[in-house]
């Protein structure tokens, strides 16, 4: 069954491969928007803490899942736990993949709009000007829907290809690119006139924020979403891996990468951003990544090519996620229900542009979708806290206990120990038991107390 549903062909592909599927938007506007949203240099090191201690035992688990059973993550729960509810974990997996890359999509197909504007000059002046040219484009239906189209379109190219010549061929080429502009910029950017004080931000803490149990809850949500834990992903790409491989090896080199890129992004927004009169650290979301900075480009010598190089790279990151988020469904169509690999492809493809609609009018160019009655938020802002703040922790949280509690950590291990003895497994099997599902339940009762309240 394996070579009909596909593998990747080495440790290096899926490391890549895993890679990519980690590293998103989440890393570069998710990241320094949190960070700055939680003073500084003290959420980073409270980040690095959960990242370590919490989601990458998550990630461990998820491969382990994924390849002892070989499934999609709703077989894979099925194989381990026959004839139990546990199977609905792997569903709401699936059902994260289509949801989220709905309004990902949309996201993901600015940061490609970008690249031309960036590059022809189009975003000039201060913050209301760009501003206002970025209120312009996003309420432009059409231009939206059909740039959501192009990334939809991209992704299910690449997943025609299969495992190992679609999703592993399209990674390999382009993480490398995104590592060499990352590092590029962040050279630029630390270079820039006033970037002593971005750093002196980033890098030094205020330890009395550190134990902020709001900077905690924060920084373990973003870890959880920039990991891509929770949805299947990992189950899915661990099942695509062979016997002889070290999966908790592999795991961390996906998780130092991840994590490097994000630091590495906070290196490139704070002090790049500090170098521009009037900053707020504070900036979030779209309005740090498509009105402060194209201000910030337009300023600088070379501006055009450096904001190129910047929305180049934050759209190679984009694609690399929406390629795993699609894999997630196409495999369950094509292990659960029997499909072949192109029609999967197709129909998900088909019923994500339609879910996507919405969300790419829901920026200025619907009323009803921009502001839902009762709601008081558009519906792109509704999708991110349904799949994003809710659902992944959720499918974090079971996983871990299933693997803790259910199939229990001793056989978890006999999947762990085949291609290598683990090190610290004994630590592993506690924090998977313990800490996490802990860990990952306070980000759920604090996130819906943050929305009641």
């Amino acid at each position: 069954m394996a070579s009909a549903r596909g593998s990747f062909g080495s440790r290096f592909g899926f490391i890549l491969a895993a890679a990519g599927s980690a590293v998103g938007l989440g890393n570069i506007w998710g990241f320094p928007t949190k960070v700055g949203q939680g003073g500084g240099a003290a959420f980073v090191l409270v980040y690095l803490v959960c990242v370590f201690l919490i989601c990458a035992p998550i990630m461990i688990a998820e491969l382990a899942v994924g390849r002892r059973t070989g499934k999609d993550p709703v077989g894979a729960f099925k194989v381990l736990r026959p004839g139990s509810a546990w199977w609905l974990t792997g569903a709401l997996g699936v059902l994260a993949g289509v949801g989220i890359l709905s309004f990902y999509s949309v996201i993901a197909g600015w940061t490609m709009a970008y690249i031309y504007y960036a590059a022809t000059g189009a975003v000039t002046g201060d913050s209301t000007a760009t501003g206002a040219f970025f209120g312009q484009f996003v309420g432009n239906a059409p231009l939206s829907i059909g740039l959501t189209f192009v990334v939809l379109a991209i992704t299910a190219g690449t997943l025609l290809g299969g495992v190992k010549g679609g999703i592993e061929r399209m990674t390999k080429a382009l993480m490398p690119m995104l590592l060499v502009l990352l590092g590029l910029l962040a050279i630029r950017a630390v270079t820039l006139p006033g970037a002593e004080a971005g750093l002196a931000y980033y890098l030094n803490p205020d330890f009395s924020k550190v134990f902020d149990i709001r900077v905690f809850n924060a920084a373990l949500g973003q870890a959880f979403f920039s990991l891509s834990l929770g949805m299947g992903a990992m189950i899915t790409y661990g099942s695509y891996l062979s016997k002889d491989e070290n999966l908790a090896k592999s795991a961390m080199w996906v998780v130092v990468i991840d994590t490097a890129v994000a630091l590495a992004a906070g290196l490139i927004i704070f002090p790049a951003g500090f170098s521009l009169a009037g900053f707020d650290p504070n900036s979030s979301g779209p309005g740090l990544i498509f009105v402060v900075l194209p201000q910030l480009f337009a300023t600088m010598p070379g501006g055009h090519l450096v904001g190129l190089a910047f929305f180049v790279m934050l759209t190679l990151a984009a694609i690399t996620s929406t390629i795993s988020l699609l894999e997630v469904p196409t495999s369950h169509l094509i292990d659960s229900h029997g499909w072949d690999r192109k029609k999967a492809v197709l129909v998900l493809t088909g019923i994500t542009l339609l879910l996507a609609i919405p969300s790419a009018l829901g920026n200025g160019a619907s009323a009803f979708f921009s502001n839902l009655p009762g709601v008081g938020m558009g519906f792109l802002d509704l999708m991110a806290i349904v799949w994003n703040d809710f659902a992944l922790p959720v499918g974090g949280f079971l996983l871990s206990i299933f693997v803790g509690h259910v199939w229990r950590v001793d056989k978890a291990l006999e999947e762990l120990n085949t291609g290598g003895a683990m090190p610290g497994a004994a630590l592993w099997g506690f924090l998977i038991r313990w800490v996490c599902p802990v860990a990952i339940f306070m980000i759920i009762v604090f996130t819906a107390l943050d929305l009641l309240g």
